[in-house]
């Protein structure tokens, strides 16, 4: 145990370490000997090795069944080949790796991370790739896990931010499978069987579905060998069809839900943009200085230092495989909802129509490009880009030419962004709060 424990300390400390410190690194990319997409990454400072594979396989694909690529995924780890649980963890900790895995709307991952030394490596890697092509599902097992979500539901019912984003995006995304939640609701939990979590998995783990990302000390045919290797016992099925695109909103909808706190949480938005949008870039940096640069927005600047009606208030666009959400958020008194959304719709209104002054501009553009370095400073950090890269097939020089793209955009690609994006006059908006609240907000 002490020579693991200091494993995952030297581990942590070389994790801080930069992959490069002054340039981006070089991406590598190639097919496995099943046609998976690799992205590849060599890091000669680190004797650490980090693979990221990435399905198809989040909450999008559930076909009705909420929470069921989220319990597919976690029973991975639950059980492989002639391995329980425990022993799959004191596998991984014995050589000092360390394992995670997770599901989010449009993807499920498996991650490791490992020393380099191969009587580290490979133990490390062979348990992954039990994990990823024999997991064994158990009916212990899946009642467990099946039951870890049912609890989480329940306090789900407690906190109001948590209530606030399910009924955002349900009115956000209608029928669309964005809509419903990624840990399932009560319905789909009740119903939930072993068979659906075995079915899911034949379909959506498969070579045909993934993607590979690699980052460390190997050179490009180490990592060839290690990507074939890991995929080779899975089967290669056939890559799934596009999830439907997101409707444009018709009209603005309020929601109120009654909830016995002192403070309302309200969100506001709309569907945004894609990842790989031509307007992704003007949209990032025009969300800076509005409401994504902390104490330095005009939100945070016009809510919370002028008026004083909100701890913290903020906005952001989450690019999605479909159009992902632009979202305004914030906590106030009961009493003052009706005051701050007031607020918070006009100044949207009049961001929309002028855009950022050239000096928030300037200002943002600096920050952005000035903090990128700290963005890919270790190979965890570039493993993971290397993952959303390819998983939304954008170019091999996306971070290299980063800062360029943040540089070259002007206010006037600012402000027809904002105005072929948004509508200030088409939002969802969802207040779960005290009744106060609820009864000076009026609908639209």
């Amino acid at each position: 145990m002490g020579i693991s424990f200091k494993f995952f300390m030297l581990i942590a400390a070389l994790s801080l370490l930069s992959v490069n410190a002054n340039a981006s690194p070089r991406i590598l990319q190639w097919h496995t000997d099943k046609g998976t997409p690799v992205y590849f990454v060599e890091s000669k400072q680190l004797p650490i090795v980090d693979v990221r594979i990435i399905f198809d396989a989040g909450s999008a694909r559930d076909q009705g069944q909420s929470g069921l690529a989220v319990l597919t995924n976690a029973l991975l780890a639950e059980g492989a080949a002639d391995k329980s649980a425990q022993q799959i963890a004191e596998q991984f900790e014995d050589v000092g790796a360390q394992f995670s895995n997770g599901a989010l709307r449009d993807m499920a991952w498996l991650s490791l991370r490992s020393l380099r030394n191969d009587q580290y490596l490979q133990p490390a890697l062979n348990m992954l790739k039990a994990v990823l092509s024999k997991p064994v599902f158990s009916e212990e097992s899946f009642q467990r896990e099946l039951a870890n979500l049912k609890m989480a539901r329940q306090s789900v019912k407690q906190s109001p931010s948590e209530i606030g984003s399910e009924a955002f995006y349900k009115a956000l995304y209608g029928d669309h499978p964005y809509a419903s939640p990624v840990n399932g609701d009560e319905d789909s939990l009740a119903s939930m069987q072993r068979k659906q979590v075995i079915d899911f998995y034949d379909r959506h783990y498969v070579s045909s579905n993934a993607v590979i990302a690699i980052v460390g000390q190997l050179t490009r045919a180490q990592a060839e060998n290690l990507a074939n290797d890991l995929l080779a016992d899975l089967n290669k099925g056939i890559k799934l069809p596009a999830i439907p695109p997101v409707k444009a909103l018709q009209k603005a909808q309020n929601i109120r839900i009654d909830f016995p706190s002192k403070q309302s949480h309200i969100l506001m938005g709309q569907p945004g943009v894609q990842r790989g949008d031509k307007d992704y870039f003007s949209l990032y940096v025009a969300n800076h200085p509005f409401g994504g640069s902390g104490f330095a927005s005009r939100l945070v600047d016009e809510v919370r230092e002028q008026r004083g009606l909100a701890y913290s208030v903020y906005s952001y666009f989450s690019p999605s495989r479909e159009a992902g959400p632009f979202i305004m958020g914030m906590q106030t008194k009961n009493e003052q909802a009706s005051q701050a959304l007031d607020l918070l719709k006009g100044e949207l209104h009049k961001y929309w129509s002028d855009g950022p002054t050239e000096d928030e501009l300037e200002s943002s553009v600096k920050n952005i490009t000035g903090g990128f370095p700290l963005r890919i400073d270790s190979n965890k950090k570039v493993v993971e880009y290397l993952a959303m890269i390819g998983f939304y097939h954008l170019p091999l020089d996306y971070l290299h030419n980063f800062n360029r793209r943040i540089e070259t955009v002007t206010l006037d690609d600012i402000k027809a962004a904002l105005q072929r994006r948004l509508d200030p006059e088409k939002m969802i908006t969802v207040i779960v709060g005290g009744e106060t609240s609820a009864a000076k907000v009026k609908d639209n």
